[in-house]
């Protein structure tokens, strides 16, 4: 892309203009990808007490949980990217403080995604050390599968856990769990945790994928929910999860297989749509059909950004199509670095559309603009 046409995707309107679509203002020019997103490593890194956050949750402070895993599966893609030695550690210090272990939910994903991070620690260095309490957690799982429906229910009783949780019946699971079975697979030689990981991705997509948007409810309660102008309910992050959760797990899966002919589709089929609903300033809307008056949001924005940039360095996605939607992502990703550091708007924990302010971040958000920086760098290698 020539830089007069670059120049052009980033004049952009600002996170705080009242959001109006048709502002148009000339974005600073980004650091280096890279340099970016080991300042924001560095700065989430010295406050991984939980410091800095929204609105936390039981999982916040959790180094085994859901939050804190989506920052350290940016951090293993930031480590390949040739970020300083000191990334590295970080990933290495943070799973030896865990003894390698999953969290106490043998079956929800949610729990499992922070092994993705032990398994790229067992693949560069740690050895099968790390690897075994993963191991031994899908073990247990594929030993013992759960045979509840998919459907989205009240639990029975306060305090109690909804039953397809033991399933991947929303769909931020397509994020957390399957791209670990995937490597585990590759690690071991043993098909069965991949095989598995496919079943379950599938029958979680032929249940909450609507084919006519092109886009996934987050679960079985929002097929009929609308908003006030009779439109469906698409949240940002959750689409953001499937689609960062595919680039994840693509290249995991053996070439011209049948489970990843099938996925690379999806994802183009996506992929296209998404690029459709971003805004003019770069950001998605959290709520993806809904954009007017919505405010920046950066997980989706990031997620999204990550997914289109490596479809870009994979061959999937035409260059000339899709950097320009990257270019945008990336500018707004930027303009949302606030003063003291932090990755701003992003949304808080939730499981739909909500508010977001300015100085909401949150471990996940800064994943994935790690995520979104490793590839937006990888396409910026390429342009040289």
């Amino acid at each position: 892309m020539k830089r007069s046409a670059l120049a052009a995707l980033l004049m952009v309107s600002a996170p705080g203009a009242a959001f109006a679509q048709g502002a148009q203002a000339l974005a600073p020019a980004p650091a280096p990808a890279i340099e970016a997103a080991v300042r924001l490593a560095d700065w989430q890194l010295a406050r991984m007490a939980g410091t800095g956050i929204s609105r936390e949750t039981w999982e916040t402070r959790n180094p085994r949980g859901w939050e804190q895993a989506a920052f350290w599966i940016g951090m293993t893609a930031l480590a390949d990217a040739g970020a300083p030695p000191r990334i590295r550690a970080a990933i290495f210090d943070m799973g030896r403080s865990n003894e390698w272990l999953p969290g106490k939910r043998p079956y929800h994903a949610d729990d499992h995604a922070i092994t993705q991070a032990y398994l790229w620690a067992a693949r560069n260095g740690a050895g099968p050390a790390a690897r075994a309490p993963t191991r031994k957690a899908f073990d247990h799982v594929l030993a013992n599968p759960a045979r509840v429906s998919l459907a989205f229910y009240a639990p029975p009783r306060p305090g109690s856990d909804v039953e397809c949780l033991t399933r991947w019946c929303w769909c931020d699971a397509l994020f957390m769990a399957p791209a670990a079975l995937a490597e585990l697979s590759r690690q071991t030689g043993d098909r069965r945790y991949r095989d598995f990981a496919m079943r379950e991705f599938w029958a979680t997509t032929d249940f909450l994928y609507d084919p006519a948007e092109s886009l996934f409810y987050r679960d079985s309660r929002f097929f009929e929910r609308r908003d006030a102008e009779g439109r469906k309910e698409f949240w940002s992050r959750g689409n953001g999860w499937v689609f960062a959760g595919m680039a994840n797990i693509i290249p995991r899966l053996p070439k011209g297989s049948a489970d990843r002919t099938r996925m690379e589709t999806l994802f183009k089929t996506m992929a296209k749509r998404l690029k459709g609903l971003q805004k003019p300033d770069g950001y998605w809307a959290p709520s993806l059909l809904a954009p007017e008056n919505a405010p920046p949001e950066t997980s989706g924005t990031g997620f999204y950004t990550f997914g289109l940039a490596w479809g870009i360095n994979q061959g999937l996605l035409p260059r000339d199509a899709y950097e320009p939607s990257v270019r945008l992502g990336w500018a707004a990703l930027n303009r949302a670095i606030q003063p003291d550091g932090r990755l701003g708007y992003v949304q808080q924990v939730s499981d739909r559309p909500e508010k977001v302010d300015a100085s909401d971040t949150q471990y996940y958000g800064v994943g994935a603009f790690l995520l979104a920086a490793t590839q937006v760098g990888t396409l910026d290698k390429r342009a040289r």
